[in-house]
Parts: structure tokens; sequence; C-alpha cells
């Protein structure tokens, strides 16, 4: 099997992934400037971000199923454009159910993409599982840092209208990847090489793992949606509030290339388990000390959700090795897609008692899930996860 990277096939992927999550990122950036405009509640503002989630998250098992028996190329370019095309459509729409229509279809974009972008971003990634993938992530979370930084900052100098605005070069992006779809389609894809062993799917070690995960993305999903709230309920700006949010997505993707090349050298699980203990403190001292510690905090949070989607998503393929594309839509979306639920429900407790209270019961869910985490069994195949540390070790 390939034993390197190839780097050409992962820098389209991951500009790709850059693309799709630079729409995804832009939600959270539009939500104060739409609830001031449409007079929105905290629990209707986090319906926002739960249809963008819903839709992209809920729906990518089904796309992942397609990719698997089917393979669907083209989904990688028509996911990135209909992602520009509900987002943009979203931030310029004169009623708020046209909104969340809009918002849907954008998401229903990010859901096509990812499961057909991960899976041929793993075969590209030859033996290097975890560095491959967080190569591939740095993409889409640099993008979606870059999309809720960029669009904020065009909204607050041009009015929503510069949200459309944003999604050009998205739409753009779009058309550059169905030009070398050639490219993607010579990375012969041959799943039996990805594990060793029996490659027997383990339905009750993705379950684990996916409760890990959905659990971490309840204060994830709520931190994303009330960051640029919590910011102006403190006395500072919008523009404040943006700016802090795109730091903790801007640690994320920083941290998306430290935590893959740490996982390739101490293991997935290992990794995996460290950063889920922090999220929880984390979240709590960006809450209850605030300041420019509190800050810190808030980035670290980044680090250590966003940097271990690749672990993630390396984790969920090993556990269903005949199932790449319906293991990486489990993984990057259903599961995900329940922390925008929470969101929501939080909201309402935010709406009801106070949005301190909300951000704090966000921080149970993933001190829960580290007893979870304690539980994952050990990925089958650990002749090619050997095989990896030493080729690590090597390079």
């Amino acid at each position: 099997m390939r034993t390197e990277i190839d780097r050409r096939a992962m820098i389209s992927l991951s500009a790709g992934h850059l693309a799709v999550d630079f729409a995804s990122g832009s939600v959270p950036a539009l939500i104060p400037f739409v609830t001031d405009r449409f007079h929105l509640g905290y629990a209707l503002a986090a319906l926002l971000l739960l249809s963008a989630t819903a839709s992209s998250s809920f729906v990518q098992p089904l796309f992942g199923m397609w990719s698997d028996r089917r393979g669907a190329l083209w989904l990688i370019p028509g996911g990135v454009l209909l992602a520009a095309v509900g987002i943009g459509g979203a931030a310029v729409s004169p009623v708020y159910p046209l909104v969340l229509v809009l918002v849907v279809a954008g998401g229903l974009g990010v859901a096509a993409f990812h499961p057909e972008g991960a899976k041929f971003a793993a075969y590209a990634s030859g033996r290097k599982r975890a560095s491959g993938m967080s190569y591939f992530n740095i993409g889409g979370n640099t993008g979606y840092a870059l999309g809720a930084f960029v669009t904020g900052q065009l909204v607050v100098w041009l009015g929503l209208s510069g949200g459309l605005l944003a999604m050009a070069p998205v739409a753009l992006a779009a058309f550059a990847l169905a030009r070398i779809l050639p490219r993607f389609s010579e990375l012969t894809p041959q799943p039996a090489e990805l594990v060793s062993g029996d490659g027997e799917d383990r339905l009750g070690a993705m379950a684990l793992l996916g409760t890990v995960i959905a659990l971490r993305s309840v204060a994830w999903f709520t931190l994303l949606a009330f960051v640029p709230l919590w910011v102006v309920s403190q006395g500072h700006s919008r523009a404040d509030g943006t700016r802090l949010l795109f730091l903790m997505l801007l640690a994320g993707a920083l941290g998306t290339l430290l935590l893959g090349s740490v996982a390739d050298r101490i293991g997935l699980r290992r990794t995996l388990l460290v950063t889920q203990a922090l999220v929880a403190p984390l979240v709590l001292a960006f809450v209850y000390v605030g300041g420019p510690l509190g800050v810190v905090a808030l980035m670290l949070v980044g680090v250590c959700v966003v940097g271990t989607f690749g672990v993630t998503m390396v984790l969920s393929q090993l556990y269903l090795p005949r199932h790449i594309g319906t293991a990486s839509g489990l993984s990057i979306g259903l599961a995900m897609g329940i922390g925008g639920v929470a969101a929501v429900v939080l909201g309402a407790v935010a709406d009801a008692v106070d949005l301190k209270t909300a951000l704090t019961i966000s921080a149970l869910a993933p001190a829960l899930g580290v007893v979870f985490c304690t539980r994952l069994p050990a990925p089958e195949g650990r002749a090619t996860i050997a095989a990896v540390l030493e080729h690590a070790e090597g390079a």
C-alpha cells in the first residue's frame, strides 16, 4: 500500500475542506446580526446553529453509505457549491423562516462533501493515518475559523449583504474542484489495506466513540452559538465577540497539526482521553475567570476539541474498516449534530435563567464523556498501527 501521503491530492482535498467549512463557520458569525435583525431570543438564535448543524450532521451517515456503496466524487464540488448558495442566501433573506430553510440547504452541502472527501483523504494518507487526516482537517478547521472571522468582519462593514459576498470565493472553489476530480479518481480505493486483521466492523466500539464525541460537542456547539453573545453581555461589542470566536477556532486549527503528530506517536486513544478531560475545566475557566486567562482557556478548548477531529475520524475508520465513508459521516456528522440540539436546549435555559448557567451546564457533558473515553477498545489492526508509529519515528 502507499506509504507516504499523496501531498498533491491532500492539498486539493484540504482546500475543498477549507472552502466548505468556511461556509459552515459563517453561520455562528451571522447569529448575533440575525438575532438583532429579527429580535430573537437565545433559543431562536441557537435554532439557527441547530438548523445548520442538523442538516450538515444528521444526514452525513446517509451520504457516507452512498459513498461506500456507489462512490460519488461529484459530491465534493457539488457540496461546496450548495453550501455557498445556501449560506449566502440566508445572509440576505428578508424573513426568518427563509433564513432557516437556506441554512438547512447550506448544511446539506456541507454534509454531502464530508464523507466522500474524508474517504479519499484516508486513501491519500498512506500509513500516516492520524497525520494525514490532520492535514485534511487543518483545511476544514482553518476554513471554519476564517468563515467566522471574515464573514463577521464583512457583515460589520457592509451589513448582512457582506455574508453573501463572503460566499463568492467558496463558489469559485467549487468550480476549481470540479476541474480536478480526475486527480482524485486516481487514488485507487483499497479499504482492505487500511487496517490489518479480519477488518470486521465493531459497532459497539463505534457507539462508544460516538457517545464521547456527542458529549464533547454539547460544550463545543454551546460555545459556538453563545461566545459572541456572552462577550456582548459582558459589555463588549459584537465585533469583539466575533474576534474571540475566531481566536478559539484558529487555535483549534493550529492544534489539528500538533495533535495529529502527537497521536501518531503516543496513540489515538491516549490523545483523545487527555484532551477530553481538559475540556470541562477550560470551559469553566473561560466563564468564571474571564479576562486574558479566560481567553487562553477558550483557545485551549479549541485545541482540545477541534485539534482531535482527525483523531476521532481515524478511530471511527478503524472501528468500521468496511464502511469508511459511513464511519466518517458518523464521527463528523451524527455525533456532532447532537451538540447542536443541546445548544438549543441550553439556549432555552439561558432564556429562562441566564447565559452563565447555560454555559456552566454545557461543561458537564464532556466531563461525563471522559468515563466513556476510558472504555474505548484498542482498534483492530494493531500491526498497522505499529507500522504507522515505526514509520513516524523513522521519518
